[in-house]
């Protein structure tokens, strides 16, 4: 009896090691992904030095400008520029912490994708992002209630900008309360983390939302992360500069919340 119990214990544990091991393995990356960006982000020197009044040089300069110029004045998304506007965001990101390359850390996949829409044979389809829902809704790309996409195997463009829509949000959320939070208040770890639960987690598996948690627990406080963000500027110039990169972001993500919502598209993904 004792020997035949062995197998099953051995497999019993088995079964509750592996998960167990990946979520270790995942808190060992982020921990490590932390630790790199304390340690020092020497190259990103010249995020964010002002010109005067904005927009500004350097990264957040090239940042807001295909964002700005996304918004085209017939009231939709240019698909080119949003997507240059996201590798930027992403440069701009990664050096501030693990946390926020957690975040977007499928951004550049989700941008290669679109921009290979962009460049094939239905090209002249994915100009913005109403003539990308209109063709796509027409192709039968676009799940419906009770019904699979024609290509079920193949994502949708208006999913995969979904996708990045929601991680712009958490991002404008986060810089923007890293920019004007009050000393005194809660931190940016706080901040950031409560943008989260607000943006990304209800969209995230347990195991997701529960490493990001104690990921937060290693946030930059508020004085860092400004200093890597923006170097060699004062803290009223980098709130400033923050400020108003959150508030293109805002503008961005409004006008795409709104084209979404009526469009029916919020739930795609």
């Amino acid at each position: 009896m004792g020997v035949a119990g062995r197998p099953l214990a051995r497999q019993h544990c088995f079964r509750h090691s592996v998960p167990i091991t990946i979520f270790l393995l995942l808190l060992l990356y982020l921990s490590a992904r932390i630790l790199g960006a304390l340690l020092g982000c020497g190259s990103w020197a010249q995020a964010c030095i002002p010109e005067g009044p904005p927009p500004f040089q350097g990264m957040l300069g090239r940042m807001m400008r295909p964002f700005r110029a996304s918004l085209n004045p017939a009231g939709d998304v240019e698909l080119s520029q949003y997507l240059a506007g996201w590798r930027e965001l992403v440069k701009l990101l990664t050096p501030l912490g693990s946390i926020f390359t957690f975040a977007t850390s499928e951004a550049s996949t989700k941008v290669t994708a679109l921009e290979a829409r962009l460049r094939g044979p239905d090209a002249e389809h994915y100009t913005s992002l109403a003539a990308m829902v209109a063709w796509e809704r027409r192709a039968g790309l676009l799940r419906r209630p009770g019904a699979v996409p024609r290509d079920s195997a193949r994502p949708s463009g208006s999913r995969t900008l979904l996708l990045l829509h929601r991680a712009l949000r958490w991002s404008q959320l986060c810089l923007h309360r890293v920019a004007t939070g009050a000393l005194g208040g809660p931190d940016a770890g706080a901040q950031c983390s409560d943008a989260y639960r607000t943006a990304l987690a209800p969209h995230h598996p347990w195991l997701i939302r529960h490493a990001a948690r104690l990921a937060f627990l290693a946030f930059p406080g508020r004085g860092r992360l400004l200093e890597l963000s923006c170097p060699g500027t004062t803290e009223a110039e980098a709130r400033t500069a923050l400020a108003q990169a959150a508030g293109t972001l805002e503008d961005v993500y409004n006008r795409t919340q709104g084209m979404l919502a009526e469009l029916g598209l919020l739930q795609l993904a």
